[in-house]
């Protein structure tokens, strides 16, 4: 077999020994891309920064808003904490769905344990939100 980038293919696929260091023939391939991928980035971004032009803003220019009148006082505004509940339970309940759209694909082909992971994952969920739901954080105040 021909060398390709000083890597010795082997028609059996076998591991050989480089510099003190087992090495698969995979493994080239995938630095290989890693490294590509790293020099191609670097040079997008020094050519972007390169050709870009630089501009020096102005105090005003720089500021969070460019027209309208300054802003007294602190920026900070209080959110009500019920708009992150809700939040956290439809994140929560859309990655339910994540996880059991691929089971309920392959329902039939699988065996019983995944069968029996999403029932415990499910009645794990609907604990947690009859929890939430008791203590009353899903109500508005």
């Amino acid at each position: 077999m021909p060398k390709i980038l000083s890597v010795h293919f082997f028609a059996d696929r076998r591991d050989f020994y480089r510099g003190g260091f087992k090495v698969n023939d995979g493994l080239w391939i995938v630095l290989l891309f890693v490294a590509l991928a790293l020099v191609l980035t670097c040079a997008g971004i020094g050519v972007s920064l390169l050709l870009s032009p630089h501009y020096y803003h102005s105090k005003e220019q720089r500021e969070t808003f460019e027209c309208g009148i300054d802003t007294e006082g602190t920026a900070w505004v209080n959110f009500r904490v019920g708009y992150y509940m809700y939040a956290l339970v439809f994140l929560l309940f859309d990655i339910e769905t994540v996880f059991f759209f691929p089971l309920a694909l392959a329902f039939k082909s699988v065996g019983l344990f995944p069968v029996v992971a999403g029932t415990v994952f499910l009645v794990l969920l609907c604990i947690g939100l009859w929890y939430e739901w008791k203590e009353g954080a899903l109500e508005w105040k």
